[in-house]
């Protein structure tokens, strides 16, 4: 059975740091990423991390987390990571890990594409 599941999320004040983990059972993913959904809003991309070669992987971000979130990955451990520094109130959302078998960058950054979901986790930022 396929799992992802999510863990890190929490209370910060705006400026904080916090590291989310998503812990893959199962099952290895070509690409793998995070969502995030505020009250009355779409789920939206944050970050991805895709397989580009044996040992070689990419990172990409939306441009509203560039510079202030890092996502990586540990293939010993299934598990892939974003930190997320000088967070900002509109950071708030629950967060939701996305793990998919397609590499390519065709459908990277949309929620559609990816078939497997962990059940998320609550990142609030208080000003």
């Amino acid at each position: 059975q396929v799992q992802l599941v999510e863990s890190g999320g929490g209370l910060v004040q705006a400026g904080g740091s916090l590291r989310l983990s998503c812990a893959a059972s199962g099952r290895t993913f070509n690409a793998m990423a995070w969502f995030r959904q505020a009250p009355g809003k779409e789920r939206e991309f944050v970050a991805a991390i895709r397989r580009g070669g044996t040992y070689t992987y990419y990172p990409y971000y939306a441009d509203s987390v560039r510079d202030r979130f890092t996502i990586s990955r540990d293939n010993a451990k299934n598990t892939v990571y974003l930190q997320m520094n000088s967070l900002k109130p509109e950071d708030t959302a629950v967060y939701y890990c996305a793990g998919r078998d397609e590499p390519g960058l065709t459908g990277l950054r949309s929620p559609a594409p990816y078939d497997n979901w962990g059940q998320g986790t609550q990142v609030t930022v208080s000003s």
